[in-house]
């Protein structure tokens, strides 16, 4: 991993909002063409003032060589979220395929840069063999539905299910991250040890137009999660008494919430589940990156002061543009998930609880751990699995984690899935 961190240092947004920038991807394409030049300057030169501070040249200049000779680029798609329009532009380079993703405001500005691994190939079906199928499955909204996938055991039913609730950011049904779909693979997994597993595209993914106005975390993740229980659990080929929600990551946060606003759910599995607040954790994630080499620097530090301004500004009572924000995202959203006290929610929950942590996992550290089991240590019904070779999305390794492991393909650790496996079957 070189000094420059392209996936955290150059993170724009996960949510992010809408622009009137005449051609966005002719901006795109004039910053990439000044990188693949060298011309540093010119392209520091089409950064937005707060983009080029967090993001100087030499930092820009360190970034791009990282990613090694370009060879090839692909055609550019545009999406209006809000106050920004986000190019996407695969590019093929020497050490692997990448999507570069340019935010670009109303001044033709660029407003944020995000080098991402291009997402897998599609997976490939069940094999033939398997002990379930997968069939389409659309969870009802009055915002409009949102597409999905239920891996179905095959035999005869009802069948105990699990939701999958994704992480941060738009996400597919898959939680595609990098070169690796946990996803997919606690689906299957869970569908092979007779467990039906309802996974769906992420409002932010697939309907952005969603949330052009004003909107919290439960527009955001919420509400959509709620009406896939009530719809997963209405499915005749489901036990409607045996529906659990498991939650990643920020979806892990919100999993107590999700399973308090359908009181039918029969658990929740917090995997990876932050005990603080996102805005409490952007700091130490990027530190932690930064760090890595034992150093961190000029430029690193003025990154993080800028990010601390940011924090500080989302929590404030000023109105500020979501340009001006962590990762891009607006105000009120940040309000909304900063108002979260997932501790708390756990802790009322009158139902019962199985929590996983990577040991591995940079992004909800050890800490987090540690507040988790301090809040809930009074409750009885709660089982704790902890796995320490294994990172923020349940992949076995080894030393410390990092971004570039996430451009690695990977499969979530099977004990992880036969411990929820285990957990569910408990549950009568």
């Amino acid at each position: 991993m070189p000094r420059l961190r392209t996936g955290m240092m150059l993170a724009l947004l996960s949510l992010s909002a809408m622009a009137t920038a005449a051609e966005p991807a002719q901006v795109a394409g004039q910053l990439l063409d000044h990188l693949q030049a060298g011309r540093i300057e010119q392209a520091e030169a089409m950064l937005t003032p707060q983009m080029a501070s967090a993001v100087p040249a030499d930092t820009l200049r360190g970034v791009w060589q990282s990613l090694g000779e370009l060879q090839q680029r692909g055609q550019p798609s545009v999406s209006a979220q809000q106050d920004l329009q986000v190019v996407s532009l695969p590019l093929r380079f020497a050490g692997g395929a990448v999507v570069a993703q340019v935010a670009v405001d109303a001044q033709d500005k660029v407003a944020g840069l995000l080098f991402r691994p291009a997402p897998p190939e599609k997976a490939p079906p069940p094999p033939a063999d398997a002990a379930y199928t997968e069939v389409d499955f659309s969870v009802p909204q009055q915002r409009g539905a949102l597409p999905g996938t239920l891996a179905l055991p095959k035999g005869k039913g009802p069948f105990a299910a699990v939701l999958l609730v994704h992480g941060s950011g738009p996400q597919d049904r898959d939680e595609t991250i990098g070169a690796s779909r946990p996803f997919l693979d606690i689906a299957r997994g869970l569908a092979a040890h007779c467990i039906a597993v309802l996974r769906y595209d992420k409002r932010t993914l697939v309907r952005p137009q969603d949330f052009q106005q004003p909107f919290d975390v439960d527009d955001e993740t919420t509400d959509d999660a709620v009406a896939a229980l009530a719809a997963l659990a209405a499915d005749p080929r489901i036990d409607g008494g045996r529906v659990f929600v498991l939650g990643h990551s920020q979806g892990g946060m919100l999993a107590p919430r999700i399973a308090s606003r359908w009181p039918q759910a029969r658990g929740a599995i917090l995997w990876a589940a932050p005990a603080r607040t996102l805005l409490d954790l952007l700091p130490e994630q990027n530190r932690h990156l930064f760090a890595m080499d034992g150093t961190i620097t000029a430029q690193e530090q003025a990154f993080l002061d800028a990010l601390d301004r940011q924090i500080a500004a989302a929590r404030g009572d000023a109105p500020v543009p979501a340009s001006d924000l962590p990762l891009g995202v607006p105000q009120g959203f940040w309000k909304s998930i900063e108002a979260v006290d997932a501790r708390a929610d756990a802790r009322t929950l009158r139902k019962p609880l199985l929590m996983l942590h990577g040991g591995r996992d940079f992004q909800v550290p050890e800490r987090d751990w540690t507040l988790w089991q301090e809040a809930l240590k009074e409750r009885g019904d709660v089982q704790w699995k902890a796995y320490p070779a294994l990172n923020h999305i349940g992949v076995a390794g080894s030393g410390a984690s990092s971004l570039k492991e996430y451009a690695q393909e990977g499969h979530v650790a099977s004990q992880l899935v036969d411990d929820v496996a285990g957990w569910v079957g408990e549950q009568r």
